[in-house]
């Protein structure tokens, strides 16, 4: 009897190490090492569970943590958001409920590999809803750039695989002890290809740096913006006609402001100006107008001016929509393409926002192959891979975010172009924006909320690489996959077995 109270102490002790972990696991506050170490004790913790305490537990620990992680992340209102939160814990608590179902019934290899292809295979599956790869435990590795070369290969789902396969086998490590062969075997290989991983990420750090010339990138964003309750009115169409004025006045004065900051840049030495998402906002009637100027900025400085503009269609007779694109000038002055937002924030945005046909577009120059993408585009990896596709060297990001995913979101955005073999620049209001070149090495940042001239002006790589990635796309998620859908076979031929 107390001895089976000291281990049920020993396990409550586990839950509550791993409820603290992973409060820094993931999202704002979340520290890289810490991503390792929570899976661990809440695996061991699970597998020591009947499996109902493990539905509820790991459920209710893995519900909380994350409305941690992620507060204020997730713009969705109200009781909504405690609906969200309570469905996207059933998916998060996932791996470790299959984990906990199947672990009994295998052994050796494959015992270990559950925990790490459900996860994997979970991660994917998520980042293809319509919240994207928010919530992916690789982002938690912003920062550790030698491991994070693996994304070129694997994308994000082979970085969420070694975390997890770390938890499976420091608990084959607890359970069976060092002494054993097997277990020395196992963990051994782990840790020769989690070396291996690491090693060849630095090395393509350290003795293939990038060689090519860089252009003189400049992203600005508004510095002052419409107040919110006429903007909201206005998407509504149910602004007052001294608002409407109000409006037009404030778009006059932010055209003008955003035209004389390009010229500003362009005399600096930029070559390439981007605008922040939806900078140049005005009503559909007055766009061809902004549009006008810039070309002609982009035609006497010789430039190439990727406009991020939100254009409000106004008709009482229809619902209410806008455009949020980029219009791509040339230094001809000519519009080479416009591109519209292909993944708008669901709720009101995307309700809103009229739909573009979701091809990214590119354009060659002395700079190399440029392309653009719109805020949380970039939160798609599947999208992105277009980019890949299009062998684009630069990928230009109009972005808008808000305090609360600072500096997150440019993190997140940074992954894409490791994956896909890009460099990019990111222009956001209210928020960070931030140059990367295509190993992740950050080239340039501005927080708007620090700085009275809200520009970021970088020097950017010209040449982009061919990834593994970019080629092969997610073949290590359909391969974590098959792998758990093996496992579950393997599983119920076990049990056929045992019950002959």
């Amino acid at each position: 009897m107390l001895s089976e109270r000291r281990s049920q102490v020993k396990l409550v002790l586990m839950w509550l190490i791993a409820t603290v972990l992973l409060l820094f696991s993931n999202g704002a506050n979340s520290i890289p090492i810490v991503s390792w170490l929570a899976p661990v004790f809440l695996l061991r913790f699970a597998r020591k569970q009947k499996i109902w305490r493990v539905l509820f537990f790991v459920y209710l620990t893995i519900t909380a943590t994350f409305a941690f992680q992620f507060r204020g992340m997730v713009p969705i209102p109200g009781i909504f958001l405690l609906f969200f939160l309570v469905g996207f814990g059933i998916v998060l608590a996932l791996p470790y409920i299959i984990d906990r179902i199947l672990c009994n019934k295998l052994n050796g290899w494959t015992r270990t590999l559950i925990f790490p292809t459900a996860y994997a295979a979970l991660d994917y599956l998520i980042s293809l809803s319509p919240f994207g790869s928010w919530g992916a435990l690789a982002y938690s590795q912003y920062g550790s750039l030698a491991l994070l070369q693996l994304l070129s290969v694997t994308g994000m789902w082979g970085i969420t695989f070694l975390i997890a396969w770390f938890a499976s086998i420091c608990n084959l490590v607890w359970d069976e002890g060092f002494a054993s062969l097997k277990v020395k075997k196992m963990a051994s290989l782990y840790a020769v290809i989690l070396i291996g991983v690491v090693l060849l990420g630095g090395i393509r750090l350290t003795f293939f740096p990038s060689t090519s010339q860089t252009v003189r990138i400049a992203g600005i964003v508004s510095e002052d913006m419409v107040p919110h309750n006429i903007l909201m009115n206005i998407f509504l169409n149910k602004a007052t006609d001294d608002e409407v004025e109000q409006f037009k006045t404030w778009t006059n004065a932010n055209s003008d402001d955003l035209i004389a900051r390009t010229i500003r840049e362009a005399e600096a030495g930029a070559r390439i100006v981007l605008w922040g998402e939806g900078n140049g906002i005005m009503f559909k009637e007055d766009e061809l107008t902004l549009i006008n100027r810039g070309q002609e900025v982009a035609a006497e400085y010789e430039i190439y001016l990727a406009m991020g503009l939100i254009s409000l269609i106004s008709d009482l007779n229809k619902k209410p929509s806008f455009e949020n694109k980029i219009v791509m000038i040339t230094p001809e002055g000519q519009i080479a393409w416009e591109y519209f937002k292909a993944r708008p924030v669901p709720g009101l945005e995307a309700a809103l926002s009229v739909k573009g046909d979701g091809k990214l577009r590119n354009i060659d120059t002395p700079y190399g192959r440029l392309s653009a993408l719109i805020c949380a585009d970039a939160d798609y990896p599947q999208l992105v891979t277009q980019a890949g596709k299009l062998n684009a060297d630069i990928v230009l990001n109009a972005a808008n975010d808000w305090p609360e995913i600072n500096p997150w979101h440019s993190r997140m955005a940074s992954f894409r172009g490791i994956e896909q073999g890009f460099n990019q620049i990111r222009a956001a209001s209210n928020g960070v924006s931030e140059a990367y070149d295509y190993k992740g090495h950050r080239l340039a940042a501005m927080d708007d909320s620090l700085v009275d001239t809200r520009s970021i002006v970088a020097y950017v790589p010209v040449r982009g690489v061919r990834t593994v990635y970019s080629i092969l796309g997610d073949w290590f998620a359909w391969l974590c996959l098959a792998g758990l859908l093996t496992l579950v076979l393997l599983s119920l031929n076990k049990n056929k077995k045992n019950g002959a």
